[in-house]
């Protein structure tokens, strides 16, 4: 019997999974179907590969041993195909697919399509929401081709750009009946919010979410949403007051008709960057679109852009 590259693409799941389970929903198989592709590798190697322990497939020292090996044979197909599929942005049809979080789309979005409509009008885009555990499967399959924000790698293979930094502001609607242009942190604390919620996606917001729950009585948060765009809509119809990323608040401030104001808390700056696996480090059309996000967007902090407007 010999084994493939789905054969290889299982045990690669495996070994970072641990579990049998989650691995087969990765893969987009049954798991008895998974079960068997583990009985041929198996044989095909003389050893168990993988041993439970619990919950857990835990791999035996023959599994870490051949570990470097199928990442780089799986690395080397990946580039193969790659180079008989010739990428050129000014002809190409091709679909690159990320996430962000809905914050960074109000930022991104309008001139990434203006820069795409210009040079590359045949490329298409398809933001996908994604949990961080899932993050690294994603990536490593091509699902994503790279995902945009804040958070830590679990794995040296996931490689990371710097991009800005993000600062945050509170906003309210422009006649809101209490609050004004400095408001002192008893009075901020004492309104009612809207708080955004990134819990699942490993987003480094849950830092500025923490710190505001340190400041703001559990009472007085009325509502969390998972999304920047409600928190901010519901502000601008309600007396709610909404924390948001420098960058949305100023381009949703017109929109609709907030007024945004510095928080009268300390909270912290997030970096933000793209984040690829290194399999896709090298593919031609992967490293197109991570330049152009770096042209576009490198270094563009929320105090640049408000030094602009202002």
């Amino acid at each position: 019997m010999e084994v493939d590259l789905r054969h290889l693409r299982a045990f690669e799941v495996l070994l970072r999974e641990r579990n049998l389970t989650r691995a087969a929903t990765i893969l987009g198989v049954a798991q008895p179907a998974l079960s068997k592709t583990l009985a041929k590798l198996r044989r095909y190697f003389a050893d168990p590969l993988f041993v439970r322990a619990g919950h857990r497939m835990e791999p035996t020292a023959k599994a870490l041993e051949l570990a470097g090996a199928v990442h780089a044979l799986l690395d080397d197909a990946t580039m193969l195909r790659a180079r008989h599929r010739p990428f050129d942005p000014k002809t190409s049809t091709r679909t690159f697919s990320f996430s962000v979080v809905d914050s960074g789309l109000v930022r991104l979005l309008p001139r990434l399509l203006g820069y795409l409509e210009e040079h590359a009008p045949g490329i298409r885009l398809r933001v996908t929401p994604i949990e961080f555990d899932e993050l690294e499967a994603a990536l490593e399959t091509g699902r994503l081709d790279f995902a945009m924000g804040s958070f830590r790698s679990r794995s040296k293979r996931i490689r990371r750009q710097t991009l800005w930094s993000v600062g945050y502001v509170s906003v309210v609607r422009r006649d809101h009946p209490r609050l004004g242009a400095k408001p002192s942190l008893a009075s901020f604390a004492a309104e009612r919010h809207v708080l955004v919620s990134t819990a699942g996606t490993g987003h480094a917001h849950q830092l500025v979410e923490r710190a505001l729950e340190r400041v703001i009585p559990p009472e007085r948060i009325v509502c969390r949403v998972p999304t920047f765009m409600a928190a901010a809509y519901a502000a601008s119809r309600t007396d709610a007051v909404a924390t948001l990323p420098a960058g949305a608040a100023e381009e949703l401030g017109d929109a609709l008709g907030l007024r945004a104001f510095a928080t009268p808390t300390r909270l912290p700056r997030i970096e933000v960057g793209q984040h690829w696996h290194e399999r896709f480090h090298r593919e031609p059309g992967s490293q197109w679109i991570r330049a152009v996000f770096a042209e576009l967007f490198a270094r563009e902090d929320d105090k640049d852009v408000q030094a602009r407007s202002g």
